[in-house]
């Protein structure tokens, strides 16, 4: 029973911790600074932790029960998939792609009423209660089924964390796998731990995606050009990041010079 509870414990731990990351953190930075709420921040975070939580599970699972070696190019090449997001997130950011790809993909999913406008930097996307006539006449709008937190946040901004973290997690099963296979021999209690330690980075992306979305939501009610500077800022810096990764990845630590050196992190 102490095992059991150490081996939550610690799983719970690292994965909130694991949640830190700086590549994890300029991520979610980047997609949470056009939230309006923090609320909505949280629900963003948690669905990049279930991304991630998804991949860990499988890829992890695979490793330890059939005890895969993951080659050190196929490693780089896992991790320069998120340099590559990550500069893609930010260029998307510094040219407006976010906002109309937002306020197209957003829009179909409130129905044929819908319309954008863009209040304070922002792309509010609502209806003039259009459904309702729709209704009448046996149609529905897409997201009508949906739970309201969908409808808030769009088909969008559900699919973006759920991809993201999906490509994070494919950068750190690996890691996350071979350190349970060094303290946890029996293969259901590291599967569990895999379990635990998704929950953990679920917990922890909530929390600190909401921290972040604080300066956001509150200069976009006070402070216009100040919210448009940080949106700029958070864009600028997935970029810059990204480009540097890339080049770790691709000529530091040999991918694309043949000489692949790959220690899993």
């Amino acid at each position: 029973m102490s095992t059991m509870l150490a081996i939550v414990v610690l799983g719970l731990f690292l994965g909130m911790r694991h949640a830190t990351d700086p590549d994890h953190v300029v991520a979610v930075t980047t997609i949470v600074s056009c939230e309006r709420t923090t609320v909505n921040a949280a629900v963003i975070g948690a669905l990049w932790g279930l991304g991630h939580t998804v991949t860990i599970l499988v890829v992890g699972s695979a490793i330890i029960l059939l005890k895969l070696t993951i080659p050190p190019t196929l490693g780089l090449t896992m991790e320069l998939f998120v340099a590559c997001m990550l500069i893609l997130l930010g260029t998307m950011n510094l040219t407006g792609l976010m906002s109309r790809a937002m306020e197209w993909l957003s829009a179909r999913g409130y129905g044929s009423g819908a319309h954008a406008h863009v209040i304070l930097g922002r792309v509010m996307i609502h209806t003039h209660f259009a459904n309702r006539k729709f209704a009448r006449q046996g149609k529905r709008a897409m997201f009508d089924w949906a739970p309201e937190w969908y409808r808030t946040l769009g088909l969008f901004h559900v699919l973006r964390p759920l991809a993201v973290g999906i490509v994070h997690g494919l950068a750190g099963s690996a890691a996350v796998a071979l350190l349970v296979l060094t303290t946890i021999n029996r293969p259901g209690w590291a599967m569990g731990y895999l379990l635990v330690f998704g929950v953990g980075t679920i917990v922890g992306m909530m929390l600190i995606t909401a921290a972040i979305a604080l300066p956001f939501t509150y200069t976009q009610r006070h402070f216009a050009r100040l919210n448009q500077g940080l949106a700029i800022a958070s864009g600028a810096i997935s970029l810059s990041f990204g480009l540097l990764l890339f080049f770790q990845i691709g000529i530091s630590d040999g991918l694309f010079i043949g000489h692949p050196n790959w220690m899993p992190r």
